[in-house]
Order: C-alpha cells, then structure tokens, then sequence
C-alpha cells in the first residue's frame, strides 16, 4: 500500500493544542477522491487537506479540502496549515508570494514575520439576512432577537451566514440548539469591552457548522475572512484588528485581520504538532 508524508498543523497559534488542527497529505496526487474522502472521515479533524501538482501556471500548488462530511472549495485555516506544511517540506515560491490553487480559484499567501496570511477571497454571497432567518438564527442560539445587533451573509466558499451580539460574554455564554440550526454555517461575533477583557483581542468569534460534521469550529479563517470584509466595510471594525476564537473549547486561537490597498489579510501563527508518513 502507498504511504505518503503527512503533517498534523496547529493554525492561529503559536502554542501546540491551543489552535485549530488540519492534517496535511503531501504529494497526494495519487490518492482518488473516495480515498480522500475516507481519510478526512477518519481524522474526523474539521479539515483534512491534499498537496497536489497544481495545474495554473500561476500556482506553486493545488490544494483540496474535505471535512468529515464534505469537499470544501476553500478554507481558512487549512489554507494556512498546508501552505505551512508545504515550506517545512521544503516548498520554494516562484515568487515573494505563495500563489494556491483551490476550487474557488487561485488564492495569495505572504510570510509576515512568524505568521502567514492568505488574502481573502471574494465573496459568493454578501448582504442582509432575511428577517426570518435571523429571527430562526436567534432562536437557535438561544437569544432574544433584539440581541442581534447586526448580521450579514459572509459567504466565500462554506456558506457563511453572520449575526454580531452586544458582547463577548454573551458569545461565550452561546449553547445552540445544532438542530435548529440545520442547514447553515453560521458565524457569531461580538467587540471585546477592554475594561473588562483585555487588550489582546478586539472581537470574539465562534463558528457553528454542524452540517459540515463539525459543531464548532475551534479557530476558522474563512468565516474571519468573510466578517472581516463585512465588518471593515460596514465601519463595524477598524482597517487592522485581531479576533479571539475558540475560547469556549479551550483554545487561545488568534486571528490577525489587516486591510491594505483592497485586499484583506487574515494571518496567524501554526506550529507542526506530528510529522512523519501515513498508509492509505
């Protein structure tokens, strides 16, 4: 049976177990979609991704996500996780920037100090959430409705749907009924209060997703990316900022957002927790 590298990536963090993990299947071009399919079943990780020959020209490599459930067109965190695994395996850019070939087409990534951030894609669905749904949003996450400061389709890939709170207690304190939230990837944010939380982040973010097989997420560029592209659009959130993700799982996940030019950032750290080959 072939056997092939493999790597087990932490993402948004600098500390091994304290972000999101992704296992990483390298030089997988071998392996069909069922095999894919299984080994991401297997896991059972919120994201298992394959490093394949791109077919772009303009790419350094293609890269394809699955959950446990389901194939991706793109992904945050196992964005940065593969392209982290893909320099450690001794990957060399065409250029200063890293250029990923996925499904929703080609996506940029740059070294920025000790992190690495892809910018983000645009998105598929944008705009306001129908009154109905964000009155079913309420009630599956258990709030009144008035507490739904503001929300927002944030969709690049997943299908992200976005409701803002008044503040991150109140996200901390989210125990949703999964469901009642049927059919949707719903992301919750809320401003940090400096007072009373801290400096180190200015929002709080969670991500439900049961229909991926994931009920939540412990850290997740896509969804950061999206509200980020709403959030700094809207005036909700400054050009640069970092979110807090994950802290209801025990993680210390931080997410770094910066605006330039028309692109947005969305960066952080990863650290390789497991190295070595797997057989599939």
């Amino acid at each position: 049976m072939p056997d092939f590298a493999f790597q087990q990536v932490d993402v948004f963090s600098s500390r091994p177990l304290k972000g999101n993990p992704v296992a990483v299947v390298i030089g997988a071009d071998g392996l069909s979609d069922a095999q894919m399919a299984a080994f991401a079943n297997w896991t059972n990780l919120s994201e298992t991704t394959f490093l394949l020959r791109p077919t772009s020209p303009e790419a350094d490599y293609r890269l394809r996500i699955f959950t446990p459930q389901s194939e991706l067109p793109f992904a945050g965190h196992p964005t940065l996780g593969s392209c982290h695994a893909w320099l450690a395996a001794g990957g060399t850019p065409r250029s200063e920037e890293i250029v990923q070939e996925c499904a929703v087409g080609l996506v940029r990534l740059r070294r920025d100090g000790s992190r690495l951030a892809f910018q983000a894609p645009p998105l598929r669905r944008s705009g306001p959430v129908e009154p109905a749904l964000v009155a079913r949003i309420a009630s599956g996450i258990g709030v009144a409705p008035e507490r739904i400061t503001a929300s927002n389709w944030v969709d690049n890939g997943p299908g992200w749907v976005a409701v803002m709170l008044g503040s991150r207690a109140e996200v901390l304190a989210l125990r949703p009924d999964y469901p009642a939230l049927s059919g949707l990837q719903l992301g919750v944010v809320a401003p940090w209060n400096a007072a009373q939380d801290g400096t180190g982040a200015q929002f709080e973010v969670r991500a439900f997703c049961p229909e991926l097989g994931v009920p939540e997420d412990p850290v997740t560029g896509s969804l950061n990316a999206g509200l980020a592209q709403w959030m700094i659009g809207s005036g909700l959130a400054p050009a640069s900022y970092v979110a807090s993700q994950g802290t209801a799982l025990g993680r210390e996940g931080r997410v770094h957002v910066e605006q330039r030019g028309d692109g947005i950032w969305v960066g952080g750290e990863a650290v390789t927790c497991i190295a070595g080959r797997v057989t599939l």
